[in-house]
């Protein structure tokens, strides 16, 4: 039977000793007897000096090299024993008994290998934040969706998801994981450099028939965009980059087909953002698909190793079905 102090509360840290300050106390405070680590990204402020200054029971992992999430996380926890890993943001609060509900799923439920909590806004603590909401889904051509979020749609929580509910992907915002999936799935694909990099592992975990859950007798608060925020077209490019070359390596059948019919409605969110006179943007999408068929070859390579299995999504098209059919909430 799994306990609290199994789990290591794992923090990604790149020049945020601002963030620490903000929010390390209501993880220290709510973790109860949980290990918990910050593992540095090789910052240049002195967020290192002020970890081991103020809080020296915070166990650091010093990575050599900002690699971004994915490598951050990669790296970071080969040097990480404990059987269950919560994978937490930097700019997350938790609270009280966050813990103990994620836990207990854990423990009745084996094959369950991925957790996400509520995730709500720390900004406006009554709505669901975006990345990750209440627990994420993909359509058929892999756009990411949540119960509590679709598109720029964002759910007030009026309990409605206070549930227990599979779901295909966890936010990694907060995405607690068993060890040995990790590590038997060879952790995140380090060229994604960041975003959707845990859907991508989701996704691989789904296709090696583990299951994904949310639980939503857990909730946490997300600021959201504290180091990369939307309106930045850096994080355009990585999204829909990412987005794509997922696609393309975890989907089952008829990926070609799937590829070109994303590759279009890809086009069409670039000129809406022409329309919107975001022409960053516009160009974050064209650099996307180029960097996506410069790298064709080894996401071919990579889908070829990798096991696949049907029935991955709950709708066709979300894009169809919210900017169309006006469905926007889940």
């Amino acid at each position: 039977m799994l306990q609290i102090k199994d789990i290591a509360v794992v923090i990604l840290n790149w020049n945020g000793k601002a963030l620490l300050q903000q929010f390390l106390p209501s993880v220290i405070k709510h973790s109860n007897d949980a290990i918990i680590y910050v593992a540095d990204n090789a910052s240049t402020d002195d967020s290192v000096a002020y970890i081991s200054k103020h809080y020296p029971t915070v166990r650091l992992i010093q990575n050599k090299l900002n690699g971004g999430y994915a490598k951050g996380y990669n790296d970071a926890l080969k040097q990480v024993e404990e059987p269950l890993l919560c994978l937490l943001n930097s700019d997350i609060e938790v609270t009280a008994n966050w813990l103990q509900p994620i836990l207990e799923v854990f423990n009745k439920d084996a094959n369950t290998a991925i957790i996400q909590p509520k995730i709500l806004d720390y900004k406006n603590k009554a709505f669901f934040e975006y990345a990750g909401a209440a627990g994420g889904f993909i359509d058929k051509y892999g756009y990411p969706y949540c119960r509590g979020r679709i598109f720029n749609t964002i759910e007030e929580d009026k309990g409605q998801y206070n549930d227990i509910k599979d779901i295909f992907w966890a936010s990694g915002a907060c995405f607690f994981i068993r060890n040995t999936v990790f590590k038997n799935l060879n952790g995140f694909d380090e060229s994604y450099f960041a975003h959707m990099e845990e859907i991508d592992l989701c996704w691989r975990a789904f296709n090696s028939n583990y299951n994904t859950k949310y639980v939503g007798l857990s909730t946490v608060y997300h600021v959201g965009g504290a180091t990369l925020n939307n309106t930045n077209p850096k994080k355009t490019y990585l999204n829909f980059r990412n987005s794509l070359l997922t696609l393309v390596k975890n989907t089952d059948t008829n990926v070609f087909i799937k590829a070109v019919i994303r590759m279009k409605l890809d086009g069409v969110a670039a000129f809406r953002f022409l329309l919107q006179l975001k022409p960053l943007h516009f160009f974050a999408i064209f650099k996307a698909h180029l960097s996506f068929y410069k790298n064709l070859s080894k996401i071919l390579r990579q889908r070829k190793q990798l096991s696949k299995r049907g029935n991955y999504y709950k709708t066709t098209s979300i894009v169809w079905s919210y900017f169309i059919k006006n469905i926007t909430k889940f």
